[in-house]
């Protein structure tokens, strides 16, 4: 086993600062949008031969990006207050011009003739874009590893693994290779490489950031925001958030508002969900998490132990994943799928031979199991579990080495339920194991109530209490 380490080692001051301290820094000459790009790509560049967090790291549009953003910033005319801050995009969300692999060497890249909307919204803002970041294939799994991108590690400890399918955001979020990383989220693929890696990380209300092409793993697919702090994540969100008529999921009307008073911990009514509807929990997770409830109890917070109400949850999510993986295949021309991940191809061959009844009993229990959700969510401020049942394990494994667990899922009972019901959670640091892992809180909220989720989330984070 390696000794953890501290993941910003060795980055420089301009990679560990915010949004905010950068833009700050930017209105008043201090520096500028450029030389923040040339130390980010540097850190980009010093950590991608061990850790591999980027498919591809852009200098040059970085750097054109960022003498644009430099010049507006010198005119006083930036196109947002966060104009010129560093960012990364998943290698599985459009770019325009840019060469989107999906993680998988099994079809062509797909040369992006559009921005995602999520990404022209950023490009709108003035972001700076580094560069794509490592996803498995076709983002099937809470893990980053593929036969044609490799292993990617975590900077806390290079022998496990960082978690995924956000993986290569999480692990540039951690080492300060940018600050605003743009993650996706089908069952875990935002809070569980958060947890993992710790750092921040925000699966939002389903439809509040629109997405387009549809991803083919259907309504339990959201895309949101990785970053370090809690503020760096509603200010991402702020950016991104938004309607687009290219997606047709998202539901007509306005969301309620991002902007949400601060959150006092004391008189807060919590939701404790401690037992997950797959897989255990590790002991030091278990541990630890029930201290920072202790703690919020003892700040005032009214907690109460909160079970799930949905029944067979992993059964109905790898129903409609396994679907979805099915769909995702059949995509792929024939010639190709000798170069699948054996995983996927193994769900993907699964995902073949559901029933159509059974999906369709599937979908009927996730609608129950939402609308139970949903009233559960009317009696309490917010529910809070542990980020992920388990610390992250070795590097290029699907499920921890003499667990007896045959799949992802299993373990990732913490997240899969709240793609279930769309509704919003952030997962935000909560200490370490005895062996250095990070270990992480979520915080679910309302269907909508996003700004709440991240009140609460920097509450906790201001008062400590999640850190230990």
């Amino acid at each position: 086993m390696t000794m953890p380490r501290d993941p910003l080692a060795g980055a420089s001051e301009l990679c560990r600062m915010g949004a905010a301290e950068l833009a700050a820094g930017y209105a008043r000459g201090v520096f500028s949008p450029v030389e923040v790009a040339r130390a980010v790509l540097e850190r980009a560049e010093a950590v991608q031969p061990e850790l591999n967090a980027f498919t591809r790291i852009d200098h040059e549009g970085a750097l054109a990006q960022a003498r644009e953003s430099e010049r507006r910033w010198r005119d006083k005319a930036p196109l947002s207050e966060v104009d010129g801050v560093p960012a990364t995009i998943k290698d599985i969300v459009w770019m325009k011009d840019q060469a989107v692999r999906y993680g998988t060497i099994s079809v062509p890249a797909v040369e992006a003739s559009e921005d995602a909307p999520s990404v022209a919204r950023m490009r709108a803002a003035g972001l700076v874009f580094l560069g794509l970041t490592t996803t498995p294939e076709f983002g099937w799994k809470a893990l980053t590893d593929s036969p044609g991108f490799g292993v990617t590690r975590n900077p806390h400890r290079p022998d496990v693994t960082p978690g995924g399918s956000s993986g290569g955001a999480a692990v540039a979020a951690a080492v300060g290779a940018g600050v605003f990383h743009l993650g996706t989220d089908g069952g875990g693929s935002i809070r569980i490489p958060s947890t993992f890696t710790g750092i921040v990380g925000l699966k939002p209300s389903f439809g509040r950031v629109a997405a387009y092409p549809a991803s083919p793993f259907g309504t339990v697919a959201h895309i949101g925001p990785m970053t370090r702090t809690v503020a760096d994540a509603k200010a991402m969100l702020a950016v991104m958030a938004g309607p687009d008529p290219r997606d047709w999921y998202q539901q007509p009307g306005a969301f309620p508002s991002l902007t949400a008073a601060a959150e006092k911990i004391a008189g807060l009514k919590v939701g404790y969900w401690s037992k997950p509807p797959s897989g255990s929990v590790h002991p030091e997770v278990a541990a630890r998490i029930d201290q920072v409830v202790q703690a919020l109890a003892a700040a005032g917070a009214v907690v109460e132990p909160f079970d799930l109400p949905g029944e067979d949850l992993h059964a109905v999510f790898q129903t409609l994943w396994f679907s979805g993986a099915a769909a995702r295949r059949e995509m792929v021309p024939a010639a190709g799928r000798a170069k699948h991940d054996p995983g996927f191809q193994a769900i993907a061959e699964a995902g073949l031979k559901i029933p159509a009844a059974e999906f369709i009993r599937a979908s009927s229990m996730r609608a129950a199991f939402g609308a139970a959700m949903d009233a559960a969510l009317a009696r309490y401020d917010v529910l809070v579990s542990p980020g992920a049942a388990i610390p992250a394990f070795t590097a290029g494994l699907e499920v921890p080495e003499g667990s007896g667990l045959g799949r992802w899922t299993e373990w990732a009972g913490f997240s899969y339920p709240i793609n279930l019901t769309q509704q919003p959670a952030a997962v935000i640091p909560a200490g370490k194991t005895g062996d250095g892992l990070p270990i992480g809180l979520q915080i679910v909220g309302a269907r909508g109530q996003d700004g709440r989720v991240l009140a609460v989330a920097e509450a906790f984070e201001t008062a400590g209490i999640a850190r230990g």
